[in-house]
């Protein structure tokens, strides 16, 4: 963050350098023009054949000697400025490292298998964005075998989160009515909400759509009543501030905007779910992930350097220091030992004690003392043997 910082101070700089040279040349120059301007009205009105008397001929000079000398301020000027913006390269320079080579390994992606998946991810990811047609080119030229109706998820969904953004809830109702038993089971509130939006946008119309906003209430709300009642009786409520504007009622907060950007969440979330998709593309979570943690990888690199230790990371599988990710892009696919920090083996399972607590098998014989072990995070002593193998 302090190497964004440090760039962002040269590039204001320039900006506001910059600013000031343009005012400074646009008022040069309305001098320069007005100048000219009077001289040529003062030539235009003289006799053809007049001749320039000596003193304006002074004048003429004094006005050519003016403009030279604006024209060299403006080069100086413009020479300080191109002096300035270098300086923000430089400053790019320095706060960023552009050899990455140091942070990875290169035996991740070689291989045909390796650069196979690679290529499959990120066809993947076009696919989920909606560019369907940089997906099938990608799939062609890298020989990939997609699997039979594999985009036609994705085109859907692109399709109908389309027209969300257009505040076009028809597509999302229907595929909400059509799958409504798999999003009861998840507990989905997806078509209730959908429903609300539609409800409130007929209210929206006033009195004249009273009647349309009765109705719509009358078959579509019944069936949401068990779960969302409160919701229910809110929006009926509403009807008693139709006369006199929404806007001003105690209802005012069922117009907000945001319940759009809500709802486009809500679908993405759980079509996703349902049809056991991550609601991020596995690609721009690795993307992410990498540039949180390529500061600190970058950091640790230089420091190993100078103290001669670059074979240690090389020389393990995890990373040579922790790296937090934050609360959402923290993922687990193996199970990672919370007193040595190292993801279980076939070698070193993970074990459950007696008091509900997952440790390694390693960190179990280090802690143990015979046939007593007290567990790391509560005060039970329980005994070695008592431990269970776990599977994830």
């Amino acid at each position: 963050m302090e190497a964004c910082n440090a760039v962002e101070r040269e590039v204001d700089k320039v900006l506001s350098k910059f600013g000031g040279i343009n005012e400074h040349a646009e008022r040069v120059l309305q001098d320069i023009t007005g100048n000219i301007e009077s001289l040529k009205k003062e030539l235009e009105s003289a006799p053809q054949e007049h001749e320039l008397t000596p003193a304006q001929v002074v004048i003429l000079r004094q006005a050519m000697n003016k403009i030279r000398e604006a024209v060299q301020r403006l080069a100086t000027d413009h020479r300080d400025l191109h002096s300035t913006v270098s300086k923000v390269g430089k400053a790019i320079d320095r706060n960023f490292v552009s050899d990455f080579a140091s942070t990875s390994r290169e035996d991740v992606f070689s291989g045909t298998d390796k650069v196979q998946l690679l290529n499959q991810v990120i066809c993947q990811h076009f696919y989920r964005q909606g560019m369907l047609d940089i997906a099938d080119e990608l799939a062609q030229e890298a020989g990939l075998k997609m699997e039979e109706g594999g985009k036609e998820p994705f085109s859907e969904l692109n399709r109908i989160l389309d027209s969300l953004k257009q505040r076009d809830l028809g597509p999302a109702l229907e595929w909400a009515q059509s799958h409504r038993e798999s999003l009861d089971a998840q507990n989905s509130s997806l078509e209730f909400k959908l429903h609300r939006l539609q409800f409130i946008d007929l209210i929206q119309r006033g009195p004249a759509g009273q009647a349309d906003a009765i109705q719509y209430a009358r078959t579509h709300f019944q069936q949401f009543v068990h779960r969302h009642e409160k919701e229910i009786q809110n929006l009926m409520g509403m009807f008693l501030y139709l006369p006199h504007g929404i806007n001003s009622s105690p209802y005012s907060h069922l117009l907000d905007p945001n319940l759009w950007v809500e709802i486009y969440d809500v679908f993405t979330r759980d079509a996703c779910s349902l049809l056991g998709l991550s609601v991020d593309s596995p690609l721009s979570v690795c993307i992410n992930a990498g540039c949180t943690a390529l500061p600190a990888l970058l950091n640790i690199k230089q420091v190993m350097q100078q103290r001669q230790v670059t074979g240690i990371w090389n020389g393990k599988d995890e990373l040579p220091i922790e790296i937090d990710l934050g609360q959402e892009s923290r993922y687990h696919s193996v199970f990672a030992c919370p007193i040595l920090r190292q993801q279980s083996t076939e070698s070193n399972p993970p074990m459950r004690l007696i008091c509900g607590h997952v440790i390694s098998r390693d960190a179990l014989n280090k802690l143990s003392n015979g046939n007593k072990l007290k567990c790391p995070y509560c005060p039970v002593e329980q005994n070695p043997l008592d431990a269970r193998l776990i599977y994830f």
